[in-house]
């Protein structure tokens, strides 16, 4: 892979879902800080369209007619962010694998800091971010607590404040090509599969253009991926509360009978507090069935043994336009 004349290949690689209005502006800035990297180097920028229903597909064919190094991979639907993440991954040809998305928010000039690591050893850079231009604080505090509370949770070790945006060696992504679990939290998953990894900072700027795709139900599902996919703590921690719920239940039952004991002509009042303790009981019990149910889930699906995506059409590869599955 390696070309003698400019140096490694490096493969940029960034999902597309409906992001017309920033294509071009992306390709550029893209172009540039590839070319711009010195020592030089190779580079092909692959697109995954992943199913958009704007006019993304065709600026993305008019640059691969524009520009041999583009290349574009076209999914038959929308499988979403992270699967159209690893689809890119696997059609990437490059000694060194950049996942960048294409609203800019992440900026591509800071790839040649991470190629410069790169050429130190790491195995993997990943981008964390100062500082999140154009977000709300909500958003912002909330991803700060969920990062935080992922590395808590989690076996594995995690970056606070780092996203997708990063750098992997060829080795990384030929592990990474190993693993193809369904419900996919890629930042996880470089960090599980280890070697040796370092981070650079840089700030995050606003969208170029359009809105983002990430709402706040989208955004609670990736969370639920992320915790479910690499811990097991919350179904520990149902267990727990349901001991000390149990626990609990059996004193207030010894109390009761210990009370009709000492006063058989009494009746114990409090009504409504044993109804809040009824209601309290039952929903412990419907969410540690609900978190049952969520790792349960994930195994059926991975039973399956269904392909991550289907490709329609590939553009750029070995010379051939052609679509498959």
């Amino acid at each position: 892979m390696t070309n003698a004349a400019r140096g490694p290949l490096v493969s940029a690689v960034a999902p597309v879902f409906n992001e017309e209005d920033g294509i071009r502006e992306f390709y550029q800035r893209t172009t540039k800080a590839l070319v711009a990297i010195e020592p030089p180097v190779d580079h092909e920028l692959i697109f995954v369209d992943d199913g958009s229903q704007d006019g993304s597909v065709e600026l993305l064919r008019e640059l691969c007619l524009e520009d041999e190094r583009v290349r574009l991979v076209g999914l038959s639907r929308n499988f979403g962010h992270q699967v159209a993440i690893t689809s890119g991954i696997d059609h990437a040809a490059g000694d060194a694998v950049v996942v960048i998305d294409a609203d800019l928010q992440d900026p591509p000039e800071v790839i040649a800091a991470m190629v410069e690591r790169w050429r130190e050893g790491f195995k993997v850079v990943y981008g964390v971010r100062t500082r999140r231009a154009g977000e709300g604080a909500v958003k912002r505090t909330t991803a700060k607590a969920f990062y935080r509370l992922l590395d808590r949770l989690s076996d594995t070790p995690l970056p606070v404040d780092a996203g997708d945006f990063r750098l992997m060696d060829r080795r990384v992504v030929d592990a990474l090509g190993q693993i193809r679990e369904e419900n996919r939290y890629i930042r996880g998953l470089v960090s599980w599969v280890g070697f040796s990894q370092c981070a650079v900072e840089y700030e995050r700027d606003a969208r170029h253009a359009g809105a983002s795709k990430f709402t706040f139900r989208r955004m609670a599902r990736f969370a639920v991926d992320g915790i479910a996919s690499f811990s097991e703590k919350p179904l520990r921690l149902s267990t727990q509360l349901g001991l000390v719920t149990t626990v609990l239940t059996l004193l207030l039952a010894a109390w009761i009978v210990l009370g009709k004991l000492l006063s058989p002509g009494s009746a114990i009042p409090g009504y409504a507090s044993l109804m809040v303790v009824i209601l309290f009981f039952g929903g412990v019990q419907l969410l540690s069935i609900g978190l049952l149910g969520e790792y349960v889930g994930r195994v059926y699906r991975e039973s399956k043994r269904r392909p991550l995506y289907i490709v329609a059409d590939r553009v750029n590869f070995d010379g051939a336009d052609q679509a498959d599955s």
